[in-house]
């Protein structure tokens, strides 16, 4: 609904997830315009980027120790400057484009910066698009030959610390563009599935709107018959008011037992109006328990292996809304057996008499082989199971322990009246 605040849905352990992955995932609305807060994992990550950054900065401490051309004064600026740069590598998640740019002419001045340099390329490849990341890589690799040029390596060929400096550089920067691709793909991939369950409700909400267009037409046939006795016989009894008392006793009968029956079918059609089954389409007369004989035949036909077990004494003195029902609800198990386990045999059985209701069972074996899948199964039984409940009985399905299938339902089935 339009206007609601959306809730957090993401599930699992949050805190092993970075900040940035979990704000795209599940964006939290309370924080918006803000920069998402720091995991567990963050916190991780950020100190051993930190340790890292002083750890290579110690060991290029070292190598400035042995550079016995560079001046003290030059040497202490040197380590710091990288100190420096080691506690910038905290601000990585909050300004990567900056620190990336400015690690540029500090690594280049300060041998004990590499390490945080490294870092801020990483952080760069990880956060920003692949254009910024080629520009400051292509600044880094420039600079290298100059650097080692005019600060060459005491225990290394030039030639070969250059090659190493490239490739270490190359190699952070591909490690970055993998971590990216790998959350890009995460990210992806979550909103795939967010399109298709909001895509599967959609076709829902279809399917529920083609149903009660066909309803709406058949309410006009089932209603249209009763209306139009009680409509005769109350004329009647407007313009004979002089009429014989069993006449006007018998069409006041008439008119308490036609709205009587006109009233439960619109019930019935009204809460059928809720569910998504929309085979009900078209003008003709619905189908009742009788011609159930025929859905069965019909699927014979079809090729199905069908067992009929009808214990209903006369079909036709079930009511129609629940004949309509319980022929559905048959129908809907022949379609499933025949979709989910081709070739198994399905055994249908129908019992039940006036006041103790309906019972509806069609169960099928584990099918022979695995049949394959087929898109939007299941609102059928969704929809089956809702006009069920609407009027008044129940349906459950479950899996049987041989790896075959039941549907089984119980409508109301109200006792005879008797008159006086």
């Amino acid at each position: 609904m339009s206007g609601d605040i959306p809730v957090r849905t993401f599930e699992g352990r949050r805190w092993l997830f970075p900040s940035s992955v979990l704000h795209e995932l599940d964006p939290d609305p309370d924080a918006a315009g803000r920069r998402p807060r720091r995991t567990a994992r963050d916190w991780l990550v950020d100190s051993s980027c930190f340790l890292l950054a002083v750890l290579v900065g110690a060991a290029g401490a070292q190598t400035v120790r042995h550079e016995t051309d560079l001046p003290h004064a030059f040497a202490v600026a040197d380590q710091l400057i990288g100190g420096l740069a080691c506690c910038a590598v905290w601000l990585r998640r909050r300004r990567p484009l900056g620190l990336a740019l400015a690690m540029v002419p500090v690594g280049f001045v300060s041998a004990t910066a590499g390490g945080a340099s490294m870092v801020a390329l990483f952080t760069l490849a990880v956060h920003r698009p692949f254009r910024y990341l080629a520009w400051i890589t292509a600044a880094n690799l420039a600079l290298v030959p100059l650097f080692y040029w005019l600060r060459p390596d005491p225990d290394l060929p030039y030639l070969v610390v250059v090659v190493l400096a490239v490739l270490l550089t190359l190699l952070v920067a591909c490690l970055g563009l993998f971590v990216r691709t790998k959350r890009q793909l995460m990210l992806t991939l979550r909103d795939r599935a967010r399109r298709a369950e909001t895509e599967a409700g959609l076709r829902v909400e279809r399917a529920q709107r083609l149903a009660r267009e066909a309803i709406a037409r058949e309410m006009h046939d089932v209603l249209a018959h009763r209306l139009t006795l009680l409509s005769v016989h109350a004329g009647a009894l407007e313009f004979r008011p002089d009429a014989p008392r069993e006449e006007i006793a018998r069409a006041a009968g008439v008119i308490r037992e036609s709205s009587h029956e006109a009233l439960q079918d619109l019930r019935e059609i009204i809460g059928v109006l809720r569910a998504a089954d929309g085979d009900e389409a078209g003008g003709r007369p619905q189908p009742t328990l009788a011609a159930l004989d025929a859905l069965v035949a019909e699927s014979r036909r079809a090729g199905m292996k069908v067992t009929l077990d009808s214990r209903v004494g006369d079909p036709a003195a079930v009511p129609a809304a629940v004949g309509r029902t319980a022929y559905r609800i048959a129908q809907e198990g022949l379609t499933n057996a025949r979709k989910h386990a081709p070739g198994a045999e399905v055994t249908v059985r129908v019992t039940g008499a006036p006041g103790d209701g309906l019972d509806i069972t069609v169960h099928n074996p584990a099918p022979e082989a695995e049949a394959p899948p087929v898109p939007g199964s299941g609102q059928g039984l969704i929809g089956l199971t809702e006009r069920a409940v609407l009027a008044g009985g129940r349906l459950e399905h479950r899996t049987t322990g041989a790896g075959g299938f039941e549907l089984r339902a119980w409508l109301p089935w109200a006792a005879a009246r008797t008159t006086a």
